[in-house]
């Protein structure tokens, strides 16, 4: 998951994420198959830098910064 409804739409496009809702949720989400380093190395190209990491369960999260 890269991003929710209220998420950049070119940015979006530019990460190739799809948007969808998965069942039981009220909200959207954006998703890409690309493996994590994929994204951030894309994200890092557009000026975003990881603040910090961690992990919760087997799910990863991470938080990037644009200046």
């Amino acid at each position: 998951m890269v991003g929710d409804e209220h998420s950049d739409p070119s940015l979006m496009r530019y990460l190739g994420a799809t948007k969808r809702n998965m069942l039981g949720n009220h909200f959207w989400e954006y998703y890409v198959d690309d493996a994590p380093r994929i994204v951030l190395d894309k994200l890092e190209r557009h000026g975003y830098r990881v603040v910090s990491m961690t992990g919760v369960g087997q799910t990863l999260v991470w938080c990037l910064h644009k200046e």
